[in-house]
């Protein structure tokens, strides 16, 4: 009886630990962009029960979410010495799962996502042979680097979105506005990321923004940043004329205003951790503005 518990807490745990490791909840939020990209921006709208049982579109969007979880896994693999100090509590590699079934999982769900793609269209495999290639060598290489590496997570952000209007050959001004919407959020959330983990970073030699240039200066390219980008999706709204974009930036003023207040006097890392939460949060208040286009 003892043996049967003992293998069912391993199997739970195990369980836990991949959901933990492939980050779940962003997984949802990527096939929630994409259909409602697919709905709402590509549309026609009214056609929504069709684009939900489209297998094809079912299957481009899995392969997204094999890509992106193969992305984290290899990210927590290379990681593993950092997240010991920077979140002890999120360290699955080596604790919940054996290092080679880590690399495994993670050989296997890239394959799947770009094998997918090669069913889908030549386009699609190549997109995410790029994809797969990017996420491996940002994590070897390009997080430890200033800027580069969040600049990167910040593309395949918006390659995640662009890829909905490739597969589908919209041309359309909305994908495009969401997509710089995106990559901007995730930009400036990856760099406060950066500032959170200062710790772990430093204590293993990354040449992350803040450790090169400290804190200070990275807040002001931040706040650069951010003014670039309500100046940009607020001029983009303007061009293809969509009344709810400009009220949601209109909005969205407040809640600006805060963000740049609480980033200018956030030191520590639970401010930095609240503020990486808070560009979350942005992020799929644009996904429900979709709804309403």
């Amino acid at each position: 009886m003892s043996s049967l518990t003992l293998q069912s807490n391993f199997v739970i745990r195990s369980i836990s630990g991949f959901q933990k490791l492939v980050r779940l909840p962003n997984l949802l939020i990527i096939v929630a962009t994409q259909y409602l990209v697919r709905i709402f921006l590509v549309g026609p709208a009214s056609e929504w029960k069709t684009f939900i049982f489209d297998y094809r579109f079912f299957l481009l969007s899995l392969a997204t979410v094999f890509i992106a979880a193969a992305g984290y896994i290899i990210n927590d693999y290379y990681d593993i010495k950092i997240d010991t100090i920077n979140k002890p509590d999120r360290v699955v590699v080596g604790k919940l799962m054996k290092r080679r079934v880590a690399m495994a999982s993670h050989t296997i769900l890239s394959i799947m996502g770009i094998g997918i793609g090669l069913l889908l269209s030549k386009e699609i495999a190549v997109i995410n042979f790029l994809a797969v290639f990017w996420l491996w060598f940002y994590s070897n290489r390009l997080k430890r680097k200033p800027f580069i590496g969040n600049l990167s997570i910040a593309v395949l952000t918006t390659l995640s979105v662009l890829v909905v209007a490739v597969f589908f050959r919209a041309n359309n001004y909305l994908v495009y506005t969401f997509g710089v919407f995106a990559f901007f959020i995730s930009l400036i959330r990856e760099i406060i990321k950066d500032m959170e983990d200062l710790r772990g970073d430093m204590h293993f030699g990354c040449k992350t923004l803040p450790i090169v240039w400290g804190i200070r200066k990275t807040k002001v390219l931040i706040f650069l940043i951010f003014g670039f980008f309500m100046v940009t999706i607020m001029g983009l709204s303007f061009v293809i004329s969509s009344a709810t974009m400009k009220w949601y930036f209109l909005l969205m003023t407040i809640p600006s205003i805060f963000f740049v207040y609480k980033l200018y006097w956030a030191d520590t890392k639970k401010n930095y951790h609240f503020l990486s939460s808070f560009c979350k949060w942005v992020m799929i208040s644009g996904l429900v503005m979709m709804i309403f286009i």
